[in-house]
């Protein structure tokens, strides 16, 4: 799965950094995100059957990029905003409907195994670089998490990435917005905040909107 999401990413993204940067510069990206690629999957710990294994899966790609840009020279914010795009062309090479169509379905299948994943987090079973949250049912639509250790943050900070944060935070927005679901947050780990406390609405609207920044959304 986490070659599989590298190589649709690095396929979808390659006009537009061709675009933005040039040509010598995608074959130079393309040489070392590969290498670096490579070079963590084998060392990134297997967190099993998860509730958030799939978001897991992308942290491998996110590393390999991250570090592979700010070798070649890029500012964090600039890295930030590559990652988001890539991001985007990944996961819409699934049409945009079909995206709309699975968002009501995902978020009924992650509310119903939260309540797994907090009995295995009660006993101790979680995997340490696996996600440790509370969940609150607010109604049918409805529901809050509160991220108390994210998966993520522990493996970037592994792999000495750990500028990938907040950015990579705020790929909860895209996803909600694609889907068409409902998703507002005002406080992330990646941010230094106590927790990431996450609204989510089955049937919603979230904007994704970069450009008006993330000061009361994070």
């Amino acid at each position: 799965m986490e070659k599989m999401i590298y190589k649709i990413a690095m396929r979808r993204s390659k006009s537009f950094l061709i675009r933005k940067y040039g040509i010598d510069f995608w074959e130079n990206f393309k040489a070392v995100s590969d290498k670096t690629f490579l070079e963590v999957l084998p060392q990134v710990p297997d967190i099993g059957d998860s509730l958030f294994s799939f978001n897991y899966r992308f942290g491998s790609s996110y590393i390999a990029w991250y570090k592979s840009f700010l070798a070649l020279g890029l500012s964090e914010n600039e890295i930030t905003h590559n990652i988001w795009t890539m991001n985007e062309k990944m996961i819409t090479i699934l049409p945009r409907p079909f995206l709309k169509a699975t968002g009501k379905a995902y978020l009924n299948g992650f509310r119903k195994k939260a309540t797994l994943h907090i009995a295995q987090q009660q006993r101790e079973k979680l995997h340490q670089f696996d996600w440790k949250i509370t969940y609150r049912e607010i109604n049918k639509n409805s529901f809050e998490i509160d991220i108390t250790e994210c998966g993520l943050k522990k493996l970037a900070y592994k792999f000495d990435a750990d500028g990938l944060l907040p950015g990579i935070c705020r790929m909860d927005y895209l996803v909600s917005h694609l889907m068409g679901n409902g998703f507002v947050r005002t406080k992330t780990l990646g941010d230094g905040d106590d927790c990431c406390n996450c609204h989510y609405d089955l049937v919603g609207k979230c904007d994704w909107s970069p450009e008006k920044g993330f000061e009361d959304r994070k």
